[in-house]
């Protein structure tokens, strides 16, 4: 297993009418969040992202879904927002409903901030030093689910997929992703994306699938 059989499955995968449809809708999805989203639905994506972490993305979505049913998102109380994560089965409920009440303060300006930023990897770097829960893996994931395709979301199921085409060392999987491991660990995303025309934020889409049999968010 190597490079080359990767790049045979995923182009198999890639010529999947079902799956590429669901990658095109979710692509297009994310082009609409960044043209017509206002600060409020960039929030939302925000709050998505710092529920996935360390947890999944079934739970995240379940639980933003479960705060906007209740209009908690910016209006809740910390202890409101521990009773609707608990019960939607978040495991970090407390510190979670923590970062959440924290990252308000950019609730109503997210949008207007990351825009004026100027460049991919800048806004990136903004988001992991301002907002607490919010690392590497899950500033790339928000800033894709925003429509910037530039920057990798490396997940336990994207390190399952490159570890399993011998691609980058298997104790990674038990490491740290440290910023520099994470920056080697995209760039390889980032030249396996060229070699099938793929940006790294929706070549993500396709890899999550091989690992996980889903295209999520």
């Amino acid at each position: 297993m190597g490079l080359e059989e990767l790049l045979l499955d995923l182009e198999r995968v890639m010529k999947n009418k079902r799956v590429s449809s669901i990658v095109e809708s979710r692509v297009k999805e994310f082009e609409e969040n960044k043209r017509e989203g206002d600060n409020l639905k960039w929030f939302e994506e925000l709050i998505l992202c710092i529920l996935t972490a360390n947890s999944s993305a079934k739970i995240g979505l379940k639980c933003v879904e479960a705060l906007k049913k209740n209009n908690l998102i910016l209006n809740g109380s910390e202890r409101e927002l521990e009773e609707i994560l608990k019960k939607n089965g978040h495991r970090y409920y407390q510190i979670r409903a923590k970062y959440i009440v924290e990252a308000r303060k950019y609730g109503t300006k997210i949008k207007d901030i990351i825009m004026e930023i100027k460049g991919v990897k800048r806004k990136r770097e903004w988001l992991v030093k301002n907002i607490r829960g919010i690392g590497m893996k899950e500033a790339s994931h928000f800033l894709r689910n925003v429509g910037f395709f530039e920057v990798a979301i490396i997940d336990r199921h994207i390190l399952k997929i490159l570890i399993g085409y011998n691609l980058i060392d298997p104790t990674l999987k038990k490491k740290t992703l440290t910023v520099r491991r994470y920056l080697k660990i995209e760039n390889l995303l980032r030249q396996i994306g060229r070699k099938v025309g793929l940006k790294p934020g929706i070549l993500d889409l396709y890899l999550w699938y091989m690992s996980t049999g889903k295209i999520l968010k």
